[in-house]
């Protein structure tokens, strides 16, 4: 059997993937992407103690157009403002969530007319779709009757969880006007009651096993 380039890589990728990591996009435009920088450590500890992941909880931060994206099975991605994704940056994100990576965007507040402009550009004959509160995901580990917990209040709008999916595989999940992030932080940032940090980081659990199972 003739074995090229990309059946190598393919295969080194899907190797890579069961492996439980987790990264931050850092990407460009000019927003905070580096916002939360606490919420994710905090996530992979939740998730260390009690879902029983071996997650590390020094997260590395990779960009949309190089090749080290491939290393992560759960890159998350957040911040308040602007997005831009180059044709490069676009065609390495599509071709890392087409191979078995998934990504998780949770706006921090003002980013929504940003990214999903740029989404367009990962995925110009697919869009988001709303996920009902009967999806997997939202009872995966911990219940969610409701479908996604509201965390912060930012415009007052309904928390909503949208979706890409790939041959019915869900690849890239958007949480809008909920804010899980900003829940994953240390108690004194935000000063959230001890129930809405426990929400959202069982809502992040929740995500982080059902991407590693599925």
């Amino acid at each position: 059997m003739r074995i090229t380039f990309f059946s190598v890589f393919f295969l080194t990728f899907i190797g890579s993937i069961s492996a439980q990591e987790i990264a931050l996009l850092q990407y460009g435009g000019g927003g905070d992407w580096y916002a939360n920088p606490t919420s994710l450590p905090n996530l992979a500890k939740f998730c260390n103690e009690h879902i029983d992941t071996a997650l590390k909880t020094k997260i590395p931060t990779v960009t949309p157009g190089n090749v080290d994206i491939f290393d992560y099975p759960f890159v998350h991605m957040t911040g308040h403002g602007n997005v831009y994704f180059s044709a490069e940056e676009a065609e390495n994100l599509r071709n890392y969530l087409m191979s078995g990576g998934f990504l998780h965007i949770d706006d921090n507040y003002g980013m929504d007319q940003y990214i999903r402009k740029e989404l367009v550009k990962i995925f110009p004959n697919k869009e988001l779709k709303e996920l009902p509160a009967n999806f997997p995901l939202f009872s995966y580990f911990y219940n969610f009757p409701q479908g996604m917990p509201k965390i912060h209040e930012h415009d007052g709008g309904r928390p909503q969880a949208f979706g890409i999916f790939v041959e019915d595989r869900l690849v890239l999940l958007y949480t809008f006007e909920t804010d899980l992030g900003d829940g994953w932080e240390n108690p004194e940032v935000h000063n959230d009651p001890q129930e809405v940090r426990l929400k959202a980081l069982q809502m992040g659990a929740n995500i982080i096993k059902y991407v590693f199972e599925n």
